[in-house]
């Protein structure tokens, strides 16, 4: 009873988080808030949680990593390849090189392989907490785009570097041709994995519909659900990379037939069902962290203890320097990757891109850490052998902590000055692409409107024609409104979106009059439960429309 009591106070909690952050009176990230929360769950009520680490590995990891691959903009992903891998393959092996041994020569107690783990845990960046931090100042889109794709990236790698150096320190062999090798093999054979569950996951639906005939929105989100950890557990069954098992099922997803055809109620579910996933996930893991903080400050002496002793403010260099070590390292690969990109450029005898200090520090304070690094260093396990603790594990959680809450400072701090400074596009490509989009559906749309009513007229019943003639002309007039929005700038289209725009408000005004008469005749009993919400959610569909539509 008490795990169930905390389980719900803890969802309640995270919940009640977004709510937080937006009635403080001055602007906090979410993570923080969340992270101050849990921090006061444990310190004024006590609660506690005590992890299995592979459990909590095995309950947390999948589904955001499931989550980030499907969510990612594939096209973006392929054609910013190069700067994606640089930093989440190259930057993370010089990230677990470079602060790897700098931990170990700064504290000489903390083995070498473990402090590779520790680096591995901390090489993974977190979008989420990114954006979460910048203050509401809009990233460059294509800044963004390379971030995502990193983040998502070196989660993957950065973990299975882990489980490599914990395997080091607990066997206590380590080679890095077999460590190469034995990486490739786990790596494809994790895509390998996810991959056959994502293409059989669309197979088996394919076929459950055309068995029962009909969609049942419900179910099928729910088998949904179960994809990223049926990945994971496919992949460690055969010792291959369950993490990238899970990010090559979110990402090929989009290529089999889930979000296609007419099934409606089951993508509007899919959305709404991993966006709330997703958020309470996060939320979970950065309240989770907050809880550890009073132990973890509590247990400060023996973490102290761990790195050799001295004074307690010691604790908190270590993790300053630490994460200024992250800095200035992600700093120098993005710097070295630039001078490669232009040293191309010149070769190539191509027009070499203007690259400013402001934007090589932007991406090096884009470095902010969050729940995949704290998911990584909660899963170290609590023996090396029986009997036999893991070396250090508890200032290994106590830096992996302190580096968090470091860069979420730095970022929130940093983070807005320097990308308001950074020169942003006039438009936003994504602007362009959706109005070019809208006057293609439009047009299509229009076709299909006057092909459906060829086929009435050759059918020949006058009073069908006549009907068809009205309602094809009422509904091609508002396709054309929409074709006349989306197009280029010019006195037409202007006037055409403000046109849009404002029968876009009206529409909104009417469908809330809707609503409230709805309301009002439930109260009365002119109708029942069942009527209101059948009607309701056409209304609730019809807005979401409205609202997903407006270009702006």
């Amino acid at each position: 009873m008490d795990l169930v009591i905390t389980i719900l106070v803890l969802l309640l909690v995270v919940a009640l988080s977004g709510a937080v952050v937006r009635i403080l009176p001055f602007r906090l990230p979410l993570p923080l808030v969340q992270i101050a929360l849990g921090a006061l769950l444990a310190s004024l009520f006590g609660m506690r949680v005590q992890f299995d680490p592979e459990l909590f590995f095995l309950l947390f990891i999948p589904p955001l990593l499931f989550a980030d691959g499907w969510r990612i903009p594939k096209r973006e992903l392929f054609l910013l390849r190069g700067p994606i891998l640089a930093l989440a393959v190259g930057l993370v092996i010089f990230t677990i090189i470079g602060v790897g041994y700098f931990v170990h020569w700064m504290i000489p107690t903390v083995p070498l392989a473990v402090a590779f783990a520790l680096a591995a845990v901390l090489s993974p960046t977190d979008a989420v907490a990114t954006s979460s931090v910048t203050g509401g100042t809009r990233i460059p889109p294509r800044l963004m785009h390379v971030l995502s794709g990193e983040a998502l990236l070196n989660d993957a790698s950065g973990l299975v570097a882990l489980q490599f150096a914990v395997a080091a320190e607990v066997t206590g062999h380590f080679s890095a041709l077999h460590a190469a090798r034995d990486f490739a093999i786990t790596a494809l054979g994790g895509v390998a994995a996810g991959a056959l569950v994502a293409f059989t996951f669309g197979a088996f639906r394919r076929r459950l519909v055309r068995w029962s005939g009909e969609v049942d929105p419900a179910s099928q989100v729910a088998m949904l659900l179960l994809l990223p950890f049926a990945a994971y557990l496919l992949a460690e069954h055969f010792d291959v990379s369950g993490i990238l098992a899970a990010v090559a099922a979110g990402m090929l997803m989009n290529y089999t037939d889930v979000l296609k055809g007419g099934y409606v109620a089951m993508r509007m579910q899919n959305s709404a069902v991993w966006s709330m996933v997703e958020f309470i996930f996060n939320g979970l893991i950065f309240l989770l962290l907050g809880m550890q903080l009073p132990g973890i400050i509590d247990g400060a002496k023996t973490d102290l203890q761990q790195a050799g002793g001295g004074e307690l403010w010691y604790l908190g260099a270590y993790v300053v320097a630490i994460t200024l070590a992250l800095v200035i390292l992600r700093f120098i690969w993005v710097w070295v990757s630039l001078r490669f990109v232009l040293m191309r450029a010149l070769h190539r005898g191509e027009q070499r891109p203007k690259v400013g200090t402001r934007l090589m520090w932007t991406a090096a304070l884009a470095g902010v850490r969050g729940a995949i690094t704290m998911a990584g260093v909660l899963s170290l396990p609590f023996l090396k052998a029986p009997g036999v603790p893991f070396p250090v594990r508890d200032l290994m959680i106590f830096l992996a902590t302190g580096v968090i809450l470091c860069t979420l400072l730095f970022g929130a701090v940093g983070l807005p000055l320097s990308v308001k400074g950074l020169k942003l596009p006039g438009e936003d490509p994504r602007v362009r692409e959706e109005r070019k989009a809208r006057a293609l559906t439009a047009e299509a749309a229009l076709r299909g409107i006057a092909d459906e009513q060829k086929k009435v007229e050759d059918a020949g019943d006058a009073d069908a024609i006549a009907l068809a003639s009205r309602v094809a002309s009422r509904v091609m007039a508002d396709y054309q409104q929409r074709l006349e929005a989306a197009a280029e700038e010019g006195d037409v289209p202007g006037k055409a979106r403000a046109e849009a725009g404002t029968e876009r408000v009206m529409r909104l005004a009417a469908l809330r009059a809707e609503r409230h008469q709805l309301i009002e005749l439930r109260r009365d009993h002119t109708i029942n439960d069942e009527t209101l919400r059948s009607l309701m959610r056409e209304v609730d569909l019809a807005e979401a429309a409205l609202t997903g539509l407006h270009a702006g």
